[in-house]
């Protein structure tokens, strides 16, 4: 079933990758500067708890902004970097929502860990002492195993649930910023579209994926542009599945009927 907001099994990840490329070094000098501030700005706000949930969403904003107005062939500039904060509640409202699992798997981390550590610095149960409920080592040993057979199925099943979660939220930033929706209304719309583009979507994160690791080989600089790269690539895949509003007018013909006329209708 087609849904007339978007564009269903649109995302073509190599022509994205490529036409980021081709976009990115055209305008390399700009994104490069955009990029470095960017990342280091997004790398320290990361560092500070709670406080990245509320201005990672409008630093991206910018840079998709950016994005967005570069694939339209509008002029862009280093300045636009901060225009994601002139739609700072409704991105931050959508980081926060984006950023919910990722804080509560870290205080479960965080929970577990301390048990673990307690666990372990536990003294021995004194000599002499047989109280049938005292824990041995052997049942210390035992306790610290299972912790840590419960950080990895957690652990494992915390990254199957982030890529799902990163999918969904794939379209959200540019939703607000291009067709200015409210927050639940891009991440319900962004849901939708994502699931239908499942497959071109992750495809697209593990070319992204590829391209940055190459960038990091390159003694880490060049992130610099491979950064960029997959920025302004997963921007395309959103205008492949969202076409600009003046292009989804008309681009079929209206079904007879559809002015009042009977004309073009059988007899």
């Amino acid at each position: 079933m087609t849904d007339p907001e978007f564009n269903s099994g649109a995302i073509s990840a190599g022509d994205c990758i490529g036409q980021g490329w081709n976009l990115a070094t055209r305008n390399l000098g700009l994104y490069i500067g955009v990029s470095f501030v960017g990342i280091l700005l997004i790398t320290v706000v990361s560092c500070i708890p709670i406080v990245n949930l509320f201005l990672i969403a409008p630093l991206m904003g910018g840079l998709i902004y950016i994005a967005l107005r570069d694939i339209n062939n509008e002029p862009i500039d280093f300045g636009m970097l901060f225009k994601g904060f002139e739609k700072f509640v409704p991105l931050m409202v959508v980081g926060i929502i984006q950023g919910i699992p990722g804080l509560i798997f870290t205080i479960l981390r965080f929970t577990i860990d301390f048990a673990s550590l307690f666990g372990r610095m536990a003294p021995p149960p004194p000599a002499g002492r047989g109280d049938f409920f005292q824990a041995t080592p052997t049942d210390i040993n035992g306790i610290m195993a299972g912790l840590s057979l419960l950080i990895i199925v957690i652990s494992l099943g915390f990254i199957i649930f982030s890529i799902v979660w990163a999918v969904i939220f794939f379209f959200a930033i540019p939703l607000v910023l291009d067709r200015n929706l409210g927050p639940i209304d891009a991440i319900k719309l962004s849901a939708r579209a994502a699931l239908s583009n499942f497959g071109g979507i992750i495809l697209l994160l593990i070319l992204g994926g590829l391209v940055n690791i190459l960038g990091m080989m390159a003694l880490c600089f060049g992130l610099l542009v491979s950064v960029p790269v997959t920025l302004v690539a997963n921007t395309i895949a959103y205008r492949m599945v969202f076409p600009r509003l003046s292009q989804m007018y008309y681009t079929t013909p209206p079904p007879p009927g559809a002015y009042g006329t009977s004309f073009g209708q059988g007899m």
